[in-house]
């Protein structure tokens, strides 16, 4: 691997863990309070790691089968940081109001 593509790579799984953290004070936040949206959030969560590992393990046996598993890592901490990222702003907004 390159040492830039290294480096990204570590930049990418460094902004997913904080934003990461973000979203899970948000949720634990909600889901304390036990108002009718903590049980929304708390359906969302599941249905979202649901879909999100099903999107990674489909790119993941495409890149076995293509012979890329080396260049798949980068393409699944995207994938869960556009993920992670698009809750983080949701939660913010929906905080806002």
């Amino acid at each position: 691997m390159l040492p830039f593509t290294l480096f990204s790579l570590g930049v990418g799984v460094t902004r997913l863990a904080l934003d990461s953290q973000l979203v899970i004070a948000e949720r634990l936040s909600r889901l304390s309070r036990g108002d009718p949206g903590a049980a929304v959030e708390a359906v969302r969560m599941v249905a979202e790691k649901t879909v999100a590992l099903g999107e990674a393990n489909a790119r993941i046996v495409s890149a076995a089968a293509t012979g890329r598993l080396d260049k798949v890592g980068p393409e699944i901490v995207a994938l869960y940081g556009r993920k992670v990222r698009a809750n983080r702003r949701r939660l913010a907004r929906e905080r806002a109001k």
